[in-house]
This record gives C-alpha cells, sequence and structure tokens, in this order.
C-alpha cells in the first residue's frame, strides 16, 4: 500500500525508479500467498514435533487465562517483560524520555547532516574530457591541441581504453551519457573507460588528477566529467535567465558569470550560453545603384562566392563512384582575403564595375543561435561543484546571492536541472507518504475499529523517519531525494507491521477473552516478542551486504568488497535498516505503553478527579474551585 502513490512518481525520476515499488509489490504479492498456503503445509513436514520445556512454560503462561507471576518467566522475554511492567506504570515518564530522544535526534540531524543530493553519488564507468577553443582554429591546430591533451591522460594511472574524437561533436543539448549538455566552444573530446573497479583508484581521484595534469595547456579549456547514472540533469548549479529583451538577458547573464568567477567559491567547469565572441561581415547592396549599373544581387552573390566557398559551375561523377563531385571555381588561394571583397568587379554590359560602388561591408557580432523558452530570450550559466562539496549547498549560495541584487523587471531567474528535479522529487515523496499514510489509515480503522489504535500504529512510521535521520548522522551519508526517500516510503509499509501484531494480540486478550488492559498487553508484548525480533533481524540481516556492498559468490567462492553498482543502493537499504531497527526498539516499549496509556491516567488521581468533574457537568465557578485540589 505504501508502495502504491511511487508507481505514479512524475518526472524523468519517475520513469527511472519507477520499477523498484512495481517489483517490491509482486514480490510482497507472492510472499503472503507462500506464507498463507506453502509455509503452513512445508512445516508440517519439517516442523519440530517438540518444544523446550522452557519455551513451553512461557508459552503456557502468556497464553493462559489464569494469572502470571511475571517474575518466574524466564529468558529473554521475561527479562523484557519485567522491564515493560515497570515502564507501563509510568507512561508520561515513557513519552517525556521518548520525545526528548527523537527531538535531541531531529536538532543533532540539523546541524551534523552532510546535505542533500539529488541521486547516488556513484562510481563512474565512462568519463569525458571536454576540450574547448575559441577562435577560427584550422584542423591542423585543433588536432595538436587535443592531442596534447591526450598525450597527458594517457599518463594518468586506472584507465583501459581512451577514444578521441576531433572537431565537432553534435547537438549541444544531447542527452548521451556526458550530461544535459556539452561546451560550445567545443574542438575535441575525449571518452574515458576506467579499469576495472577492484584493480583501481576510486574515480573521483582519476579525475581530479586529469584535471591537474592538463592545467596548464594554454589557449583552451578542460571540462572533465563522468557520464551520469541516474536521471540526466547535467551540471550541479544551471541557472536559467529568461527575458524579452535580448541585449537586457545578455547583459544579466555577464552579471551573473563574472560573479561565478570572482565570488562564488568552491566550485569548477564554469560556462554560459552568451553568443561566442566573433564577427560575421555583412553586405548591403544598394538595389537602385546596382540597378543603374545593370546588375542584381545574384550576380553580387556570385562574386562573393569566388572568395569563400566557391561558385558551383557543375558536377562530376568518376567511374568508381555512387556520388557527384561539385565542381567550383574559386580565386587563387592568397586571392582569398577580406580585403578581396572591395577590389572585385561585377560584369555588366558596360564594362567590369567594381563592388564598392553599390556594395558596403560592414562587420557585426555574430550569433550562433538564439534560444527561445515560452516566446522569451533564454540563457544559462552552468558550473560545477568540487569534490567534496555539495551542489544544493552551492545552489542555496547562489540564490541567497541572487535575491540581494536588484534585476530588470522583465528579467526570470530559475535554477533548472537536479535543484528543479530535487524539488518536484521531494514534492511528490511528500505527496506520495501522505497517500500511503491515507491508504494506510482507511485499512487499520477497518480493521480495528478505534481510532486510538490507529494512531499508535501509524506512529511508528514517525519513529522510523527519526532513525533514518539517526543512521544518516551515524554513517556520515548525505541524504539522497530519490534513494533515500524511497527507503522512507518503503518503510511506511514495514515498520507499521510490527505493532499491528502488537495491538492484534492485545485485542484478542483483552476483547476476546476478558484480560485487563495491562495484564493483556504485558502478555501480548511477550508472547509477539519473538516474531517481531525475527522479522526485524531477518529484514535487517538481509539488507546488510547491500549496507556494506559485499558481493557473495557461492560457486565461486569468491567475496568481494564494493562495486561499481552496489554504491547505488548503500543509501536505501541504510535507511531501512536504521529507520526499522530505531523503530522497532521504540515499538517494542512504546505500543503497550500507550495501549495502557488511558487505563493508568483512569485509575490516577487526576484522571478520577477528571472524571468525576465531567460528570457533575459543574459550573465554570465551581471548576476553578476545584482546580487548587487537583494541583495539591
Amino acid at each position: 500500500v505504501a508502495f502504491l502513490p511511487v508507481l505514479f512518481w512524475p518526472g524523468v525520476a519517475g520513469k527511472f525508479m519507477g520499477f523498484l515499488p512495481f517489483t517490491v509489490i509482486i514480490v510482497l504479492s507472492a510472499s503472503l500467498l507462500t506464507a498463507m498456503i506453502f509455509l503452513p503445509v512445508l512445516g508440517g513436514f519439517l516442523g519440530r514435533n517438540h518444544i523446550s520445556r522452557e519455551e513451553a512454560e512461557t508459552a503456557t503462561q502468556l497464553a493462559g487465562g489464569s494469572q502470571v507471576d511475571y517474575s518466574k518467566i524466564r529468558g529473554l522475554a521475561g527479562s523484557y517483560i519485567r522491564l515493560l511492567q515497570k515502564l507501563i506504570t509510568h507512561p508520561f515518564l515513557v513519552l517525556i524520555a521518548s520525545a526528548l530522544v527523537v527531538t535531541t535526534i531531529f536538532w543533532s540531524f540539523g546541524k551534523l547532516a552532510k546535505g542533500v543530493e539529488f541521486f547516488v553519488d556513484t562510481e563512474p564507468e565512462v568519463a569525458f574530457v571536454f576540450v574547448s577553443g575559441r577562435g577560427n582554429m584550422s584542423a591542423r591546430e585543433k588536432f595538436d591541441l587535443v592531442l596534447e591533451v591526450e598525450q597527458r591522460v594517457l599518463g594518468v594511472g586506472g584507465l583501459k581504453s581512451v577514444f578521441t574524437t576531433i572537431g565537432a561533436i553534435g547537438g549541444g543539448q544531447a542527452f548521451d551519457g556526458a550530461g544535459a549538455d556539452r561546451p560550445s566552444d567545443l574542438i575535441g573530446q575525449l571518452i574515458l573507460e576506467p579499469a576495472d573497479y577492484n584493480l583501481r583508484r576510486k574515480g573521483k581521484f582519476i579525475l581530479e588528477e586529469i584535471r591537474q595534469k592538463t592545467a596548464d595547456i594554454p589557449g583552451i579549456v578542460i571540462e572533465v566529467r563522468k557520464a551520469e547514472e541516474g536521471p540526466p540533469t547535467g551540471k550541479d548549479i544551471r541557472l536559467q535567465i529568461t527575458g524579452g529583451n535580448r541585449d537586457e538577458v545578455e547583459t544579466v547573464t555577464r552579471r551573473v558569470r563574472k560573479y561565478f568567477n570572482t565570488k562564488l567559491a568552491d566550485i569548477r567547469d564554469i560556462e554560459d550560453t552568451t553568443p561566442l565572441p566573433g564577427i560575421e561581415w555583412v553586405l548591403d547592396v544598394n538595389r537602385r545603384e546596382a540597378a543603374r549599373f545593370n546588375t542584381d544581387i545574384l550576380s553580387v552573390g556570385g562574386m562573393v562566392q569566388l572568395v569563400t566557398n566557391g561558385l558551383l559551375i557543375g558536377t562530376f561523377r568518376p567511374d568508381d563512384a555512387e556520388d557527384e563531385i561539385d565542381i567550383r571555381v574559386r580565386l587563387p588561394r592568397n586571392e582569398r582575403t577580406i580585403n578581396q571583397l572591395d577590389q572585385l568587379r561585377v560584369v555588366t554590359k558596360y564594362g567590369p564595375v567594381p563592388l564598392s560602388n553599390f556594395v558596403t561591408r560592414r562587420p557585426e557580432p555574430k550569433v550562433s543561435s538564439i534560444t527561445r523558452r515560452n516566446g522569451r530570450y533564454m540563457m544559462m550559466v552552468k558550473a560545477n561543484a568540487n569534490n567534496g562539496v555539495l551542489g544544493s549547498d552551492k545552489v542555496a549560495e547562489v540564490d541567497a546571492w541572487l535575491k540581494q541584487q536588484k534585476w530588470p523587471a522583465n528579467i526570470e531567474l530559475k535554477f533548472k536541472g537536479a535543484d528543479e528535479d530535487q524539488k518536484e522529487s521531494g514534492a511528490f515523496l511528500a505527496k506520495a507518504m501522505m497517500g500511503a499514510l491515507f491508504m494506510m489509515f482507511l485499512i487499520l480503522v477497518t480493521q480495528f475499529n478505534s481510532f486510538y489504535q490507529t494512531f499508535i500504529t501509524l506512529s511508528t512510521v514517525v519513529l522510523s523517519v527519526v532513525g533514518v535521520l539517526l543512521g544518516m548522522m551515524i554513517t556520515g551519508q548525505t541524504f539522497s531525494i530519490i534513494m533515500t526517500g524511497t527507503g522512507v516510503v518503503a518503510l511506511a509499509g514495514i515498520v507499521v507491521n510490527n505493532s499491528i501484531v502488537l495491538i492484534d494480540t492485545f485485542n484478542h486478550f483483552h476483547k476476546g477473552l476478558g484480560m485487563p488492559v495491562i495484564d493483556a498487553a504485558l502478555r501480548a508484548s511477550g508472547q509477539r516478542l519473538r516474531p517481531v525480533l525475527l522479522t526485524t533481524i531477518t529484514t535487517i540481516c538481509g539488507l546488510l551486504p547491500m549496507a556494506l556492498q559485499i558481493n557473495l559468490d557461492f560457486f565461486n567462492r569468491i567475496v568481494q568488497l564494493g562495486s561499481v553498482t552496489s554504491i547505488w543502493w548503500v543509501q536505501l537499504s541504510t535507511a531501512i535498516i536504521f529507520g526499522l531497527g530505531f523503530a522497532t526498539l521504540l515499538t517494542l516499549i512504546l505500543t503497550p505503553t500507550l495501549l495502557a496509556l488511558p487505563t493508568i491516567v483512569r485509575q490516577s488521581r487526576s484522571g478520577k478527579w477528571i472524571a468525576r468533574l465531567f460528570r457533575a457537568k459543574a459550573p465554570v465557578v465551581q471548576v476553578l474551585e476545584e482546580l487548587p485540589k487537583a494541583a495539591e
């Protein structure tokens, strides 16, 4: 039930994580059938025909309707019941102590937490080295620069293979594992495949060494980026700037870029999408003057092509080829210059006429592309956080600076990428949790016919969340919105089972057999102690290999510690282990205490006074007169 809302997870994260809840629902449904039919039949053949004397005595004492001397019950169950017998008579002290523990953990997490991240920081299976350079470089210049980068990268240990591409790589917005985008001024790219995980250093040290070895190459910018294993989000910081005026958008973008370069620490790989520096020559043809010389724009264009790509005069297909080859006429190489445009002459019926008579040449800033979003001009400023620094922390720092500045009225600034997906996924997790609790609430109210017992059962979900935060602090992990958040949602459907088992047994003793409330709570707790502990311990043991990244190969008798894929599941398994363990320990104390709380209150002096006050329906004056006595 808790996982049902996750099936409708929206966006990229939903597509990525949709199979996990679907698989869990199928497995749990199959396990229910196994528990109801297969295991009872198998137990009839393989189960023990006798139990120990201690187990028989404990079972008889707790299950019978006679009075029980809890001091004579031996073993773990006896120690637990005697401890519970002392605590259950002081419910308010137990509640206060539990509230202090929960509050302390929440406060400590706020002070000691490692932060929040969108997805797990995994080991790279593929990495990229982007080589960017500006200017009209020849193919040979690009080749030499990228080749120098390649030589330095090959000297780094821990790499299995390097594949180099020189020149244009394709669109800058391709989702291909290189991230949500590439640099717009890319001149070359290296694709790196690290060696096997157990034969090399951690990926972050390899990539950092590559950055250091290539940092001093002049004339180019080197960006090292690992392939994104989870939902593609691009760089850690992606600030989108939109507006109705292109010049204003460009001005604001350059202002933000300057802040990134000068005042924002612990970031690297800074870039923006403002137009690349450069000019393009614009030829303005005076049509009236061109008509006087009996020529037109088409003739001017043909002459310009002689200086640039050449004038197409025909095609030719060789005998050994299937495609045709263009035949173009161009000026000699030494005459293909921009100044040659002023010396060209157009042949007319009046003779050769200089282009300068009716054509003017002027430079304009080059605009490679214009991006719009919802009809508004859009530019971006992007950067990555350094190793050991969370991107979410740098986004918060940039956001605080943006709020302190004054911007044009029609300019809109919005964080995209991981920050946008993180907020969207976090909001959905809250809604999914509320939806899961509501569905469980309906089922529990129908089953128990009691709002109070339903509240006790659902309170274990809060305890599990506290356990998750405690586990994050103990292990030093960051809170992953997807993996840790999914673990929290899974806990909502797991931890309530222990409370349901205790309360169901309590109702059997109290309502079915007519036992007193306190006696029924003690007997139910002692009788259900073993199954509660067994289910919790087996679940934790089953998740420990995932949390410790232990891979067991029974056939080849190999034990491997850590792998590329095992890192994915550490945060999810850690959340379930600590959340379930913490909630189980408190549930074994709080659930019977809360079940007995109404009875303890009614039997106390204050409870009797409150009951007498309500039965008498005393007016306000009499109530005020009774208050000093109640205080005494």
